[in-house]
């Protein structure tokens, strides 16, 4: 990693959220059936967008409590593709082996997300 980081894709947690998000998109997305484009195609994908858009946009703000909120935002959105993911489980959309995959993606993403998050609270007080 660079020892500074002069723009959010220098941030390891937006590159996790980056992985996350294709994953979804690549992977999960086009094994959803037809009917699914307006439905849950749409919530997950909308979703995993979230998590790498709310980094970029909270890094943009110019105070460390405002970015940290805005890492929130991409922390829940991260939980939420979890959900979808079980969802598109239990209703037989997709394989186990994808909502395992995609564990490891949320909760990678997550536990980079919280230690940025600590570090920008820290920075903040």
């Amino acid at each position: 990693m660079k020892s500074q980081i002069s723009s959010f894709e220098d941030l390891e947690a937006w590159r996790a959220c980056r992985e996350l998000r294709k994953f979804i998109a690549l992977t999960i997305v086009p094994k959803l059936p037809r009917e699914e484009k307006f439905r849950l195609q749409d919530q997950i994908l909308r979703a995993a967008r979230s998590t790498a858009a709310n980094i970029a946009e909270g890094f943009g703000r110019f105070h460390f409590l405002d970015n940290a909120k805005f890492c929130s935002n991409a922390r829940g959105s991260c939980w939420e593709v979890l959900d979808h993911l079980v969802t598109a489980v239990d209703e037989r959309l997709v394989d186990d082996v994808y909502l395992g995959e995609g564990r490891v993606l949320v909760n990678t993403s997550v536990r980079v997300l919280n230690g940025y998050m600590n570090y920008l609270k820290g920075r903040a007080g």
